[in-house]
């Protein structure tokens, strides 16, 4: 993957769509809350796609191909039983992936849509495998910039057992089938460093925001 694209100059009014990627547990999600702030969206592809699997017609179509023990005790997909099951058949992850994939795109160009016509002043997309996937989604041309999160990898292996309850290395097991860290780190206009608290969070989204509001400096 080439160097991040030259950046451009951010809207003067209107929408500034920030595209977020990092390594696993680096801490994205909160960093994308930190950047969008209290006026701003997330545009969460996780949480979209637990809104679609959840609806009437994916979920009929879970217990029709996969069966009641992929439903919850409430009617509703398992994920963990899903899981379960799709990760060790790649022809039914990829039957569920058609289900959810094609709609999260559909949800987040019609939110982006959206936060045009409202004026939202900030729209971060925490879309996993933003850079590996950008051939079906193309949201990357879609951002006025692009921000990295990053973390010494001890501390996200500390998060992964801790929040996720992976056992030890499964970070690193996982990363080797995604685009290295370096490539997406070089493909991105910013850096965020999540390596202390939320107020150094906060602030390092802060720095980001004002060098993307500091008009650039007319040529010589």
């Amino acid at each position: 993957m080439s160097h991040a694209r030259p950046l451009d100059p951010p809207p003067a009014a209107g929408t500034l769509v920030l595209g977020i990627s990092g390594g696993i547990a680096a801490g994205k999600s909160a960093a994308a809350r930190a950047l969008a702030g209290p006026d701003g969206w997330v545009l969460s592809a996780d949480a979209l796609a637990h809104e679609v699997l959840a609806s009437p017609a994916v979920t009929a179509k879970v217990a029709a191909h996969f069966g009641q023990e992929a439903l919850g005790p409430d009617g509703h997909p398992d994920r963990a039983a899903l899981a379960a099951i799709v990760f060790r058949d790649p022809v039914k992850r990829e039957l569920l992936e058609g289900w959810i994939h094609p709609a999260v795109r559909a949800r987040i160009s019609t939110l982006l849509e959206s936060a045009r016509a409202e004026s939202v002043p900030v729209v971060v997309l925490d879309v996993p495998l933003l850079f590996e996937n950008d051939a079906a989604h193309d949201l990357i041309a879609r951002c006025d910039a692009l921000v990295f999160v990053d973390a010494p990898a001890a501390s996200r292996e500390a998060r992964a057992r801790r929040d996720r309850s992976w056992a030890a290395g499964e970070v690193a097991r996982r990363e080797a089938l995604q685009l290295p860290l370096g490539e997406k780190r070089a493909a991105s206009h910013f850096q965020i460093q999540n390596d202390g608290d939320l107020d150094a969070l906060h602030r390092e989204a802060e720095r980001v925001l004002d060098a993307l509001r500091t008009p650039p400096a007319p040529p010589p």
